[in-house]
């Protein structure tokens, strides 16, 4: 009996330890970023961070997305209240704001909005940088209520995310009750930076769409700011010059724009958008007899862009003419 008795006890235990680490294992797919946090912090990533003099503004009913984007974006450095976005980012048939739009609403206002990776390590580095984090959650206890709100701190040794969100200024979440809230909105995240500011997990390219997003939103001089600190960031980038280069031309700033062309031009000498774009240049000051060499070695080569190409040596050799009428 004694020896049946230690036998079943020895089965009782091993099923209780099974179930445990079954339990575990269980918790661990549903918040794995967690898990990882805490057996292998980002060693870049500081242990306690809070942006306190982040701004707060309650975020009435169904209307979080404005308020949150007015949050960052102030921050961010555009005096812009929660009652300003409501027309931009909010709609009403939805109850709600759509990404799209909190992404394209801060391009208006002369700022870089950035959607950053579905990663806690990226989203504990941008808010180490200095930048609040905009994420997208539910925030339902029994029903799903998808929610925005603003990431502004955390602390490793409480394993807490502090947030503004709703009407708390300061709502303080264990990490893994957070996952669970962002990852059924897909990890979705985004910065709201000011123009000569790179986010700190900026991905090259990634980073480029969103310079291209800010030019769309026709705020000129934010887009010439922000080209130039992406240029200064990857110099060997193809994009930031154009960019760069086309903004400034359409600033007036003609000589500036010819030079960073020139200097973009000795890392891409084959680059047919960057002949032509410095043809365009330098005849549209008066230097058409450069325009012309310059075209022509862009009409040598064979590209896509070679509809472009002859309209501009059209204009060029028609400019040349009507000088020497």
């Amino acid at each position: 009996m004694q020896a049946q008795a230690t036998t079943f006890m020895r089965m009782a235990r091993w099923l209780a330890l099974g179930a445990a680490a079954l339990l575990l294992a269980g918790c661990g797919t549903l918040i794995p970023q967690t898990v990882a946090l805490r057996t292998d912090w980002p060693q870049d990533v500081p242990r306690q961070v809070e942006l306190a003099s982040v701004p707060f503004f309650p975020q009435e009913d169904y209307q979080c997305g404005p308020a949150a984007l007015a949050m960052a974006m102030d921050y961010g450095g555009a005096s812009v209240q929660p009652d300003a976005l409501v027309s931009e980012v909010w709609l009403a048939s939805r109850h709600g704001s759509l990404q799209l739009e909190m992404l394209a609403a801060p391009r208006r206002h002369g700022l870089v909005s950035y959607r950053i990776a579905p990663s806690y390590p990226d989203l504990l580095r941008e808010v180490a940088a200095g930048h609040p984090v905009v994420v997208f959650q539910d925030a339902g206890l029994v029903f799903t209520t998808w929610h925005y709100a603003v990431v502004n701190g955390f602390d490793y040794a409480t394993g807490s995310i502090f947030l503004r969100s709703g009407k708390q200024a300061r709502q303080e979440m264990p990490f893994s009750y957070f996952e669970r809230t962002w990852r059924a909105g897909s990890y979705w995240a985004m910065v709201v930076l000011p123009p000569d500011r790179i986010a700190a997990t900026a991905n090259e390219d990634r980073w480029m769409e969103s310079l291209l997003g800010l030019a769309r939103g026709g705020n000129l001089d934010a887009t010439v700011t922000a080209y130039r600190a992406a240029l200064a960031r990857w110099p060997g980038n193809l994009p930031a010059a154009v960019g760069l280069a086309n903004g400034l031309h359409e600033q007036g700033k003609l000589e500036e724009a010819a030079g960073v062309l020139r200097v973009a031009l000795q890392r891409h000498p084959e680059s047919v958008i960057l002949l032509n774009n410095l043809a365009q240049t330098l005849s549209d000051q008066g230097r058409n007899a450069e325009a012309l060499f310059v075209i022509r070695r862009a009409d040598a080569a064979q590209s896509p862009f070679g509809s472009e190409v002859r309209a501009t040596r059209q204009l060029i050799e028609e400019r040349m003419r009507g000088a020497g009428s």
